[in-house]
């Protein structure tokens, strides 16, 4: 099967494809060409996904598929965007007809639900890699960025962490677990969900942004330095699922949630005048520290004493002496 047929037969015909609002050409010319109102702009984010350091290889394609968009958009959620289009480049070692059946399923599947539509890409031969370049549209000065937290504003969450770190060993195939707790954590690793309404709900109001990939205390890093600030994290107020507890136990849990990475959840600053509104609206807010003068991340135990971890989460390229 010839790259040009691989396209047409497997993504150019799927429904996210189809265009959309703000996508004046899509798939079938040498580029894409996007349509952004006056006022708004437009914010680009690109992830790459490698077959062994960013998923199990093999896996199931399909889940494979919801996922590889998944993380992408989620950068779009950090900045406060609206999605509005995607492209997919995608590096195969061999064409399976049933591997990119599968895989186009679950792209497509995580696109409709994002609202996103695929505009284009590129094929080629390769060790299987996924590079996904994401493309959303925010009103002008509302964009959420890192450095904008100041001393004494909350440190807040989105929702539970340390899912999709407590799903590795399942889906590493290390442990197994009852379904009551397995199949929580595997969905959020597999299938974790853009948290695209909070943060377009947080225009305006939260600080300085970004998703959690490489784990809290890592991503949390970038906020403090950006912003120049230092920011405490309370290990008393990290949200952990029942089954997360469940699977690891409360030392367990909290290392995942502070350093294990993949949850794709909002980590934001807010003015504590802010909370309560959000609250009251029933976005899902956790609050889990503050923003204080100085430098740097601290965990803080119960008794407001220094724990802070040595490893604080995921690097490609550790530092070396």
């Amino acid at each position: 099967m010839g790259e040009f047929e691989l396209i047409r037969n497997f993504f150019a015909a799927a429904p996210c494809a189809q265009g959309g609002e703000g996508v004046a050409l899509g798939i079938g010319d040498d580029c894409a060409l996007l349509a952004v109102a006056p006022g708004e702009q437009l914010a680009i984010s690109t992830d790459t996904l490698v077959a062994g350091v960013h998923f199990a290889d093999p896996c199931e394609p399909f889940l494979l598929g919801q996922r590889s968009l998944a993380v992408a958009v989620s950068d779009l959620a950090a900045m406060g965007a609206t999605p509005l289009a995607f492209t997919l480049a995608l590096t195969l070692p061999t064409v399976s007809t049933d591997w990119l059946q599968a895989y186009a399923q679950g792209l497509n599947a995580m696109a409709q639900n994002c609202g996103v539509r695929l505009i284009g890409g590129d094929t080629t031969r390769g060790p299987l890699t996924l590079t996904l370049t994401v493309f959303g549209r925010v009103p002008a000065g509302l964009a959420l960025t890192r450095s904008g937290a100041r001393a004494g504003d909350l440190l807040c969450v989105g929702g539970d962490l340390g899912n999709a770190a407590g799903a590795l060993p399942l889906v590493l195939g290390q442990r197994s677990a009852e379904p009551a707790l397995a199949e929580p954590l595997l969905a959020h690793y597999w299938s974790p969900q853009p948290q695209l309404a909070l943060g377009q709900a947080l225009r305006g109001k939260a600080t300085a942004a970004l998703d959690i990939s490489d784990g809290l205390l890592a991503d949390c890093g970038h906020i403090a330095t950006a912003s120049a600030v230092g920011l405490q994290v309370e290990v008393e107020k990290l949200p952990l699922s029942p089954a997360l507890l469940g699977f690891l136990g409360q030392q367990g849990a909290r290392a995942a949630a502070l350093s294990g990475g993949d949850d794709y959840v909002l980590a934001f600053t807010l003015p504590p005048a802010e909370l309560a509104p959000l609250l009251t609206a029933g976005w899902p807010v956790r609050v889990v520290g503050r923003v204080v003068a100085g430098q740097g991340v601290t965990l803080l135990d119960a008794d407001g004493q220094d724990i802070t971890p040595g490893t604080r989460g995921y690097q490609h390229f550790p530092e070396t002496q």
